[in-house]
């Protein structure tokens, strides 16, 4: 079957826009323009769509997934799974956060007694399976699975203390790396002070600390998008003045 934009627009639940921005960027062009100037998309193109949207709602970015689509070993089955796996991972995510607000509502109501430390429970667990997803084979690649499970545990372990402090330290790194990018000195005032609150915020996460690990965590904010991507929509050059403050903080600046 054959459809306009706005006919598989309709179909799949996104915009006009969306599909010609597609077509724009070379992510999904229609397999013909008609006579009258309208683009037609055939059964390709609405299975590519739907890849898209399957990669979309998993929070891989556009780019990304035109690497993956039109990749020459793409294989859309095998794709397929690998959607479902996630997929199912999500729904176990947020299974996990709707049964932590109807036993929060219990408790409220007074039908059962919830401890501090159960209040918390489904959002480490997310906050743990969406570093998994996002980072867990980078990590698991260079530092190995025992160190990557030790971190898990330490997560799930945490008080309610010290997961009110990681919030805390995350924001309070965030501003205090916006103004310290204004100095243009990673190794000032402003610029350690910024790495010495993001190593007490990863002593949080991590089993055990090292200057290496450190430093090496920190050359991945330039050398991966994701990282980059993160600290520079704060402000541009963020990610490297970040690297460059924690490498001169644990004394591996090259």
């Amino acid at each position: 079957m054959e459809y306009t934009v706005k006919q598989l627009a309709d179909l799949a639940g996104v915009s006009s826009r969306t599909l010609r921005y597609y077509d724009q960027i070379g992510l999904l062009k229609p397999f013909c323009i008609n006579e009258s100037g309208y683009r037609i998309y055939g059964s390709m193109e609405v299975d590519l769509l739907q890849q898209i949207l399957f990669y979309r709602e998993l929070g891989v970015s556009l780019e990304r997934i035109k690497e993956i689509i039109y990749a020459p070993d793409f294989q859309e089955k095998q794709a397929l799974l690998e959607h479902r796996e996630q997929l199912l991972k999500k729904r176990e995510r947020l299974d996990s956060l709707i049964a932590n607000v109807e036993k929060t509502i219990a408790a409220l109501e007074g039908g059962e007694i919830m401890t501090d430390q159960e209040k918390f429970e489904g959002f480490k667990k997310n906050l743990v399976d969406e570093n998994e997803r996002k980072y867990g084979h980078e990590a698991r690649t260079k530092y190995g699975d025992a160190v990557v499970d030790a971190s898990n545990a330490k997560v799930l372990g945490m008080t309610e203390e010290q997961y009110n402090r990681a919030n805390e330290l995350a924001e309070e790194i965030i501003q205090n790396l916006i103004a310290a990018v204004d100095t243009n000195d990673p190794g000032g005032k402003l610029g350690q002070k910024t790495a010495r609150l993001h190593r007490e915020w990863l002593t949080l996460y991590w089993a055990a600390y090292s200057k290496e690990a450190h430093a090496g965590l920190a050359e991945m904010y330039t050398a991966d998008e994701r990282f980059s991507a993160y600290y520079d929509q704060y402000k541009p050059g963020a990610a490297e003045f970040l690297r460059d403050a924690i490498l001169i903080y644990t004394g591996k600046e090259k």
